[in-house]
């Protein structure tokens, strides 16, 4: 198990075995990137022996480092480099609309860029926003606000894992971030019980990752994958059709499973996925992951993909009369309120799409006949009206021989991964 670092564009790793159309068509795709995609301040200063860091010429500047720390803030950071309340309240002004001050946040980075003079002075303060983003803000007399971005490059690689305890452990022993197991869980979640892998069990993927100053975060671009378990083979091909990008077998047809709109067919939302709703019976607010069907009681109540019953109980003081599903190793429902259970439904029951499970009531804490939907992804709670709920569709006719040119190119390179 190991990891095959490619520093040049894809086109080094498939060369061998595709032609310039099919490399066009990966282009056209978008599965390969062009070498423009990849922006760099830094661009020109490569042909510039200026040191810059965060855009800023360096020459002349002593640099101080340092972490927020906790119950700091910009006030207490831009005091302690020396500047007075009123140049703070003055900066302050300056960065609105460009930077809210509320939002440091303490462990993140920040440097100091002091002059060299008898008697230093703070001239420049970047906060470190987020790996790709910095604010930097001019401490002279404008006391001017700017963002800035740093350099991104995205390095394409490929591993081979062959599972002999868990995927992560996997990932990592073949030099792979075991992050990368979750991008690959969301793509093949549909067709690979990520719970039940079995010793032997192997992975093939090649992807991007992204980096920062050298740095790798764990932002991954998938470009191919395939899993092999058992007398099971799939690959997951990207390829654009009508204008969005999912992952197809080798076959054409889509590797995202099917959700309904709604688990039931008669009914009004009364209430969204929020994180601060007045609740009618405790008379406070607070979170609310899930939404509310108010529907008549005894309206069926329909699980919105294939899965598997794993909690079927009652709970007084809030759920009433449950039923939670499990449809993959990525998403679970919930259904709560109902007035009773479908005749035969047990914990355990393997139920299919739009088959009954229940029934609309008012059970539990309820001010009246509702269903509460809920919906996990990796176990924890999003907005059940965002969910991709419709197949897509498998590859068109007029798609087929393109996405043929792509597939096959793939899987070769895939095979040839080790």
């Amino acid at each position: 198990m190991n990891r095959t670092f490619v520093s040049l564009p894809l086109l080094s790793l498939v060369a061998v075995i595709v032609t310039g159309f099919v490399m066009a068509a990966l282009l056209s795709q978008g599965v390969v990137s062009r070498a423009d995609e990849v922006v760099s301040a830094a661009d020109t200063s490569a042909v510039d022996s200026v040191s810059r860091e965060y855009g800023i010429v360096t020459d002349g500047y002593d640099i101080v480092r340092g972490t927020v720390e906790p119950g700091q803030n910009l006030s207490s950071l831009l005091q302690g480099c020396g500047l007075s309340a009123a140049d703070v309240h003055a900066i302050g002004l300056k960065a609105e609309g460009t930077f809210d001050a509320r939002r440091i946040r303490s462990g993140q980075g920040y440097a100091v860029f002091y002059t060299r003079d008898s008697v230093p002075a703070a001239r420049y303060f970047v906060y470190e926003e987020t790996p790709r983003t910095y604010v930097v803000f001019d401490l002279g007399g404008g006391f001017g606000v700017s963002r800035g971005t740093n350099p991104v490059e995205w390095r394409q690689m490929s591993a081979r894992c062959r599972v002999e305890s868990s995927l992560w452990v996997a990932m990592d022993e073949a030099g792979a971030s075991p992050l990368l197991a979750v991008t690959l869980s969301h793509i093949f979640g549909w067709s690979v019980d990520f719970f039940g892998l079995q010793r032997g069990d192997e992975f093939r993927v090649i992807y991007e990752q992204e980096y920062v100053d050298g740095a790798a975060l764990d932002n991954f671009r998938v470009l191919a994958a395939s899993f092999a378990g058992g007398d099971t083979a799939i690959y997951a091909i990207p390829f654009v059709q009508d204008g969005e990008q999912l992952y197809y077998n080798t076959d054409g047809n889509s590797l995202e499973g099917a959700f309904l709109k709604a688990p039931l067919d008669f009914y009004r939302i009364t209430s969204r996925f929020t994180n601060s709703r007045f609740h009618p019976v405790l008379r406070r607010y607070r979170a609310h992951h899930g939404v509310d069907y108010a529907a008549p009681a005894g309206t069926p109540v329909y699980a919105i993909g294939d899965g598997t019953v794993t909690a079927k109980a009652f709970q007084a003081g809030g759920a009433g009369n449950y039923v939670k599903i499990r449809h993959n190793s990525v998403y679970t429902t919930t259904y709560m309120h109902l007035s009773r259970f479908a005749k035969g439904l047990k914990v355990g029951s393997r139920v299919r799409q739009k088959e009954v499970i229940g029934y609309v009531g008012s059970t539990g804490l309820s001010t009246g006949p509702h269903l509460d939907f809920r919906v996990y992804e990796n176990g924890k709670p999003i907005n059940p009206l965002l969910i991709k709920s419709q197949p897509k569709r498998p590859i068109a006719g007029d798609n087929r021989a393109a996405f043929a040119a792509v597939c096959d190119s793939l899987v070769a390179a895939l095979r040839g991964v080790e």
